[in-house]
């Protein structure tokens, strides 16, 4: 039976709320340091058990400027030693009419989602080499391979992601670097809780084969168990969290 890898130290874009707290407290909880990258650098705005405070090193970062990610990196592992890999998850949603979306929102959009993932794997790249090989998680979306109105810019920021994902693990490869995109579908987190109310709850009873929307566990169950599990073979793909929805017709 292969080991189970619960040691080393992740780091955690936007692990303030919601998805990304939840995957940070995840990884923790399996026994890793986490290096939590937040814009406040105050950490988790959930409860932290205390039994799990001293695996958290909170690190004050903006993943929109390079200098900034790069510094976030080089605290961490003074702190750490070495970095073993990191959760892409700060993100943001603005949608708008698509004849009348700016191209200031649609830059915001895609610097966000799509060229800080990149900017951040290229930070980390160095320290992965020298831990002799780690693995890179980046968080998409299954908004990436379906049409949705009002959201041209975000559904293409996340098919970018795919490909920055794809790019990476091959090129990276032979360096022990393995990179994948985890795609949730619809999850409820607390940040987007009251649009799951009315209306949206009822479409995706209808749409989800399950008749049920996911929660922020499931990913965070999903990305810590690709850490843990720690597979070889696995590389390059975008493993999708949507409970069928991207696929039932």
């Amino acid at each position: 039976m292969a080991a189970i890898r619960t040691t080393g130290t992740i780091v955690v874009t936007g692990a303030s709320r919601g998805i990304g707290a939840t995957i940070a407290l995840e990884l923790a909880q399996r026994g890793f340091t986490v290096g939590c990258l937040t814009r406040k650098g105050t950490g988790l705005e959930v409860a932290v058990p205390a039994e799990l405070a001293a695996r958290f090193i909170n690190t004050r970062c903006d993943v929109t400027d390079e200098v900034s990610v790069k510094r976030a990196f080089s605290e961490i592992a003074s702190k750490c030693g070495v970095i073993y890999g990191i959760v892409n998850n700060a993100g943001i949603h603005l949608d708008a009419p698509s004849d009348k979306l700016t191209l200031d929102v649609y830059h915001q959009v895609m610097s966000t989602n799509a060229t800080a993932v990149f900017t951040a794997c290229r930070e980390v790249y160095p320290h992965l080499v020298k831990a002799g090989g780690g693995v890179i998680v980046n968080i998409g979306s299954f908004f990436d391979k379906i049409g949705v109105k009002r959201n041209v810019a975000y559904c293409a920021s996340k098919a970018a992601v795919g490909a920055i994902t794809r790019c990476l693990a091959v090129e990276w490869a032979s360096k022990g670097i393995r990179v994948l995109d985890v795609a949730p579908g619809y999850i409820e987190t607390d940040l987007n809780r009251d649009a799951f109310k009315g209306p949206l709850r009822e479409f995706l009873a209808k749409r989800i084969p399950g008749g049920k929307h996911g929660t922020p566990q499931d990913v965070a169950r999903l990305v810590a168990a690709i850490f843990c599990e720690d597979i070889p073979f696995l590389n390059g793909e975008t493993i999708y969290i949507d409970g069928g929805q991207g696929i039932a017709h």
